[in-house]
């Protein structure tokens, strides 16, 4: 990167700083845009020639199918297609979308903002920023969409303009932005103070955690419809074609309108159904109207005509376990969570399972021609008031129960002797005060514990009154689930009293004093062997002190106070000896 001064003259780079090159990593990103959209349009451009070739009866030369295949890319993108051959002569506009045929599109388009958010592989090359990679490679895929509209307008299928301008760029720019993010490392930013709150991200996984619940409904209601009908379903891949290139082409149609079939047994679950054109609707309630439906195999998998039956009400589960996984998911385990706050979760949640319905629904629809068949599948604002109604009154009084159950008290499962308290309640600190009061003075009061330079603590106040002597004490009991510990303190075994020194009796020295017990002797006392042994041979001698203060050699006192002869050893003479 040039710097420059505040007059404007540049300054050298430094040795070793990192390179920025953005106008090619720029190009380079329109181009991949291109290549991305280009990539759609060979995948089905191959796939419409391989069919053009194998099919005994090709109405059109092989200009036909690339002008078909164009018009096709442009349907995965939303964009209505025209047909101008038909029988009335009107022009019949072609809007429903197959549903995974626009995950073809949009799975390139991600690609691309992938790998245009990537550095360069020398590493000098900063990245782009994701404002740039995203416009660079927008631009490089609108361009290449502006050529498919111009070319498939001479074809047998042309796109509407119109909707091709309002379709594209919004496929185009969601697939676009999600590639950068992901290459970004997902970040969320900083949110606004409300939206950074957890609620919103509980109301989040509820939401889906019910739209999840209705699609797999939907799928277990469309596959089990298809297994009822087996014999109308197989009937009509004759009834279309009779050569198997047709029957397969008949089969990949199919497929990429299954996610559609999904949606539309959700909707039907709900309870609007979806509409078969202007004059027929399919609900569980019944199958009424004259519907001009082509033949084709996941129409034959539809319920009769006329009146609802058991059967076909009891799909009214589905919306119910949607709802109830909408208020079980927004539920928190924490306990200072309100039950207002727990209700507006849930119904947030509600709310997002709608929108998410709504706009399902509104893309798995579309007409298939004019007049009879002008309004072709689920009525996008029925569907998700419905899922709103469904979900709405289910979760908020389930999210409610479920938190009242996970935030309820322990119940005491204690004797009912057991007066502690230990488990009537649910707060910890009652617990721990039940224990220190339990456990006596095994636990210390760190609550009395003055702090530093407060002096001593102040003398404790006993709880309880006094007992009476009469009454035996209580024993304190530590009483948990399964376990009960009786903290009584055991008294220890009194120690034998040592008995006295030997020292000179009434005999004479050395002899061993009378026992003050009549009937007991009294033994002598017996020392423990010293850890060094003895020394024999060593010869003590008398420390002298000041006359005066000691008797002399030839005299020494005994025990009584008077004077023994010099030569008789004293008791210390004989424990020395």
């Amino acid at each position: 990167m040039t710097q420059v001064t505040e007059r404007g003259t540049s300054l050298p780079t430094p040795p070793g700083a990192p390179v920025r090159r953005r106008s090619p990593a720029a190009a380079a990103c329109v181009v991949g845009g291109a290549v991305a959209a280009v990539l759609g349009l060979g995948f089905l451009a191959v796939l419409v020639i391989v069919l053009w070739i194998s099919s005994p009866y090709p109405d059109s030369g092989p200009g036909g199918a690339l002008h078909l295949a164009a018009g096709l890319w442009l349907l995965a993108h939303g964009t209505e297609l025209v047909r101008y051959d038909t029988l009335s002569g009107v022009p019949a506009p072609v809007g429903l979308t197959p549903l995974l045929l626009v995950a073809l599109p949009a799975l390139l388009i991600r690609r691309a903002a992938r790998l245009g958010s990537a550095g360069e592989e020398d590493g000098r090359a900063e990245p782009l920023p994701a404002g740039v990679v995203f416009s660079a490679v927008l631009c490089g895929y609108l361009g290449v969409g502006a050529l498919a509209v111009v070319y498939a307008a001479s074809g047998p299928m042309p796109a509407d303009p119109l909707s091709a301008a309002r379709h594209l760029p919004i496929v185009a720019a969601l697939a676009a932005a999600g590639g950068v993010w992901e290459s970004r490392g997902r970040p969320l930013g900083q949110l606004p103070g409300r939206l950074a709150r957890p609620r919103y991200a509980l109301a989040l996984r509820a939401g889906a955690g019910g739209v999840l619940v209705l699609l797999g409904g939907g799928a277990l209601l469309v596959g089990a419809s298809l297994a009822w009908h087996g014999a109308e379903v197989q009937g009509s891949f004759g009834a279309l074609t009779g050569v198997w290139s047709g029957r397969f082409a008949v089969l990949l149609l199919a497929l990429t309108l299954i996610p559609n079939a999904v949606v539309w047994g959700a909707a039907y679950t709900l309870g609007p159904g979806f509409a078969l054109g202007t004059g027929a609707t399919a609900t569980p309630l019944g199958f009424g109207g004259s519907p001009a439906l082509p033949r084709f195999p996941l129409l034959a998998a539809l319920p009769a005509e006329g009146a609802g039956t058991p059967l076909t009400w009891a799909v009214g589960v589905v919306p119910v376990v949607a709802g109830l996984a909408v208020g079980w998911f927004a539920v928190r385990r924490a306990r200072e969570v309100s039950y207002g706050e727990t209700a507006l979760t849930a119904a947030l949640g509600a709310l997002v399972c709608a929108l998410a319905t709504t706009a399902l629904a509104a893309a798995s629809a579309g007409p298939l021609g004019s007049r009879a068949l002008a309004a072709f599948g689920p009525v996008w604002w029925q569907t998700g008031g419905a899922s709103l109604a469904w979900t709405l009154v289910l979760a908020v009084p389930l999210a409610v129960t479920v938190h009242a159950l996970r935030n309820r008290p322990a119940k005491g499962l204690a004797d009912a002797d057991a007066e502690d308290g230990w488990h009537d309640s649910g707060v910890r600190e009652v617990r721990w005060a039940a224990l220190r009061r339990a456990a006596g003075t095994l636990i210390p009061d760190f609550s009395a514990t003055p702090a530093e330079g407060e002096g001593p603590p102040p003398a404790r106040v006993p709880e309880e009154a006094p007992r009476p002597v009469s009454a035996p004490p209580k024993r304190p009991v530590l009483v948990m689930p399964g376990l009960k510990l009786d903290l009584t303190p055991i008294p220890l075994p009194a120690l034998p009293a040592e008995p006295p020194l030997v020292t000179a009796g009434e005999n004479g020295p050395g002899s061993v004093p009378e026992s003050p017990l009549p009937g007991l002797p009294l033994q002598p006392r017996q020392f423990p062997s010293p850890l060094v042994p003895p020394v024999t041979g060593a010869r003590v001698l008398a420390r002298r002190k000041p006359a005066g203060t000691e008797p002399g050699p030839a005299e020494r006192i005994g025990p009584a106070g008077q004077a023994e002869p010099a030569g008789q050893p004293g008791p210390e003479a004989a424990r020395t000896e």
